[in-house]
């Protein structure tokens, strides 16, 4: 009988493999994920397999009687954990993008499995003796720059987690990772019921929030729109993120305590480009103060605005302007200063047609052809795929588009990938299959999807990403495409957004969906005049929303600290003005509390001077010079974290980024 239950488990066991794409993998084009046969109970199995076999894989590197080298060692480990990359890539992915309730269920299920797993890596001593003899002796090796980087960057992986920490700290340390994990994915959860709620009491998305509030002329209905949209999170409900903020800092600070470190700012800083608080702090304060003075400027300008409604009898007497009327206000100061008027160039930017602009920019400057897809498997029907080729006519990768909002989509734009890049076993170039996900306005039975200027720059943006993506030429995993330190990363992507409105790149997408008129050079010429307008705004929010970030990662402690007043005093310290909120308040800041920007959040301005540098270089070249923008390729696009991002960056440019830079390209001087 015994005998019969074992094989009846066997041929169960088979079944359930044989019957699950994650274990068997996919034949499929360009390797891209084969949705139409992934269930949702697949996922789970295919998390425990995925555990399993790289932990065998694992245990293979230990038990490997021959003497550590980068090969037995490191190599060997970056080429464990196939079943697990495969599921949690499209997993992961597919619960931000379509995010059923039942799949977030799963995901809460998945978290404390691949949290331990994680643990019993990176605390695993018998591990690490291998991993830091092999690093220890890295100097006799002969090792490539992209190998000395992928050997130090899995051994400050067990470093970071704690390997040199006693029994009881190491058993601490895997209590807060597994309880960190599960309060991110909370609190993101909490925010796209906030969001979905936001949208179902006022008929407008979060993504569509910014133009409402520029259009709306009724005060008190964008009164009660802001109010709804920066208390997300703040309502006092089943929702509300201001308990999981707390327990979050609390576990950080004890784990940065347990590092060594005073605070999570100290431990997160010590690897990226910044290298300390101190250094982040200076850096935003020198931002925030010019910033401020500008926006104080563009208060007067909408004040005198507002005074003309005043006078006409639509508000009562000494109204003033607040954060709800600021985009409207600054709206109308825009068409009278410069003409230009958001429903006057929507037209000109339907969504395909930017795309479109995006792709043949990319291939004037980097030699990149595209390819639609049909009939390939895909998560959801507005997804999109194009095959991208070299000029010699060699594969480099997919790029999946997915632009328009659902209630299952959380907020805000991204790039991710399906499959990464790296070098395979039997020398094969495995090439990535990248996403560029949006939150842009869905066509109508009588109009497509018409993008806003913000919608431009924020679709070239998450393109640059995907460039990063698909042009790396690395060797390993960990080091490929947008791998690479933190405040290094938005480089790629921000430099693409100084192309997108330049006169004769808009000449060759920019075309009316009625007419297929070409934009006419009156109104480029009202775009290129208004660039820095409102920028006082812009980067005062923004550089708010980094100082708050900072703020709460110097924290030592949260005893006696309440989340909202500590915004409010950082907010008064930071000298924020009444009329402007950060961009994101701590409550629905999802990439410091859920996205992996902690204490990082002042990337964007970071990365912003060598964008911003850069581009100043490509203007002294010609921005579409084929010699300059190739060099950008070589020493940036294809290096992803194969060395360190100011060696990049001085290779290309041939000097250190000119700090002033973001002050001149932002009209703050």
């Amino acid at each position: 009988m015994k005998k019969i239950l074992f094989i009846s488990a066997i041929i169960m066991t088979f079944v359930s493999c044989s019957s699950n794409p994650f274990l068997t993998g996919w034949d499929t084009p360009y390797g891209i994920p084969d949705f139409g046969k992934i269930q949702e109970k697949h996922y789970v199995p295919a998390v425990e397999a995925g555990i399993r076999q790289q932990q065998e894989e694992i245990d293979a590197i230990i038990a490997n009687p021959d003497a550590p080298t980068f090969e037995n060692v490191v190599v060997a480990y970056e080429r464990s954990g196939a079943i697990l990359d495969r599921v949690t890539s499209v997993l992961f992915n597919v619960s931000e993008s379509d995010a059923t309730e039942s799949l977030q269920k799963i995901v809460e299920q998945v978290l404390p499995l691949l949290s331990v797993h994680s643990d019993n890596i990176f605390m695993n001593p018998d591990f690490f003796a291998k991993v830091d003899a092999v690093y220890r002796d890295v100097d006799a090796l002969g090792l490539t720059r992209e190998q000395q980087m992928a050997l130090k960057k899995l051994h400050d992986a067990f470093v970071k987690n704690g390997i040199a920490l006693g029994e009881a700290e190491q058993a601490r340390m895997r209590e807060i990772n597994m309880e960190l994990s599960s309060l991110s994915n909370t609190f993101g959860n909490n925010l796209l019921a906030e969001n979905n709620a936001f949208a179902e009491k006022f008929g407008v998305t979060i993504s569509e929030y910014p133009v409402a509030m520029a259009s709306t002329q009724d005060r008190c209905v964008r009164e009660q729109m802001f109010k709804a949209y920066s208390s997300r999170g703040n309502n006092g409900n089943e929702y509300d993120n201001k308990d999981l903020i707390m327990k979050m800092m609390a576990l950080r600070i004890e784990k940065a305590r347990l590092l060594g470190y005073d605070n999570p700012a100290q431990m997160i800083l010590q690897d990226k480009m910044a290298g300390t608080p101190e250094a982040v702090d200076q850096f935003l304060a020198g931002i925030m103060a010019p910033a401020v003075a500008k926006a104080k400027e563009e208060i007067v300008d909408m004040q005198a605005v507002m005074d003309e409604d005043i006078a006409a009898g639509l508000l009562p007497e000494g109204s003033k302007i607040e954060p709800w009327d600021w985009a409207y206000y600054a709206e109308k100061v825009r068409v009278a200063k410069y003409a230009l008027d958001e429903e006057q160039t929507k037209p000109y930017f339907k969504m395909e047609n930017v795309r479109q602009g995006v792709f043949d920019l990319t291939t004037e400057l980097f030699g990149l052809q595209y390819e639609k897809l049909s009939d390939i498997p895909v998560y959801h029907p507005d997804v999109e795929g194009f095959k991208v080729t070299d000029e010699d006519g060699s594969h480099i990768g997919v790029i999946l588009t997915d632009y328009f909002p659902r209630s299952t989509k959380r907020g805000g734009a991204w790039m991710t990938n399906f499959v990464n890049q790296e070098i395979a076993a039997d020398g094969t170039d495995i090439r990535p299959v990248i996403v560029n996900v949006g939150n842009f306005a869905k066509p109508t039975e009588d109009k497509p999807s018409l993008l806003t200027l913000d919608q431009v720059e924020t679709l070239f943006h998450e393109y640059g990403h995907a460039l990063h993506g698909l042009l790396t030429k690395c060797t390993y995993k960990s080091v490929s495409g947008t791998s690479v330190a933190r405040d290094f990363v938005e480089l790629p992507s921000q430099i693409m957004e100084n192309w997108a409105f330049q006169k004769e790149v808009l000449a060759r997408y920019a075309r009316h969906y009625e007419t297929d008129e070409v934009i006419p050079d009156e109104l480029v010429a009202k775009i290129m005049a208004a660039g820095t307008f409102n920028q006082g705004f812009m980067t005062t929010e923004l550089a708010a929303a980094s100082i708050l970030d900072l703020k709460w990662h110097m924290l030592s402690s949260v005893e006696g600290v309440d989340p909202m007043e500590f915004e409010a005093q950082a907010c008064r310290e930071m000298g924020l003005i009444d009329e402007i909120i950060p961009r994101y308040r701590s409550t629905y800041f999802a990439h410091i509390f859920s996205g992996g920007y902690s204490a990082g959040y002042y990337s964007y301005l970071w990365a912003e001077v060598l964008d911003k540098d850069a581009f100043e270089y490509f203007e002294q070249k010609g921005i579409l010079d084929k010699e300059t923008s190739m060099s950008f390729r070589r020493n940036v696009l294809e290096m992803g974290g194969s060395e360190e991002p100011m060696v990049l960056y001085k290779r290309f440019r041939g000097a250190e980024p000119d700090p002033s830079a973001l002050i001149r390209a932002r009209g703050l001087n």
